[in-house]
């Protein structure tokens, strides 16, 4: 089956703060995601091997995640194609059933990676139990929503040499 349309997996567990960042952001996509079918928006809470399915379907995947970057609160910075598997290989550890470079290894080794990838990643300042984003990474929402369209607009139109 042919690889179709863009995923968007937002990650995180939403009882822990700015843990939840992935699934904020899905949420503020969700406007842009009806009107768009080329689109699928999937929380991947906190990740496990029933995720490899929709990643190996997708044309192109960005993936939005509190990330451990050393950057201040709320800062986003997106890594792109071999840039994000080189970040998911410094941060491979994870408390979860499997790591998103673990997700990454089976789509490898199926062939089904898609070669339009990208990760949002957005510092976090609390990861604690609660149910609200500290204000820094609530204000970064938009700013990774905007990192999205961007990504989205220059994938979907190459510049032509």
């Amino acid at each position: 089956m042919p690889a179709q349309g863009t995923l968007i997996l937002g990650l995180g567990n939403v009882l822990l703060a700015d843990e939840a960042a992935g699934a904020a952001v899905l949420r503020a996509l969700e406007p842009m995601a009806e009107a768009d079918p080329d689109l699928t928006l999937y929380d991947g809470g906190t990740l496990s091997f029933t995720l490899a399915g929709p990643i190996g379907e997708a044309e192109r995947l960005i993936v939005v995640d509190a990330a451990a970057m050393d950057d201040p609160p709320g800062t986003v910075r997106v890594f792109e194609g071999e840039a994000m598997d080189r970040q998911l290989s410094k941060h491979a550890k994870s408390v979860h059933e499997v790591s998103l470079a673990d997700l990454f290894d089976i789509a490898r080794l199926t062939d089904t990676l898609p070669a339009q990838r990208a990760l949002i990643g957005i510092e976090p300042e609390q990861v604690d139990w609660g149910d609200q984003l500290s204000p820094a990474v609530a204000a970064a929402v938009p700013e990774a929503v905007s990192r999205i369209q961007t990504l989205l607009q220059r994938w979907r139109n190459p510049v032509s040499s």
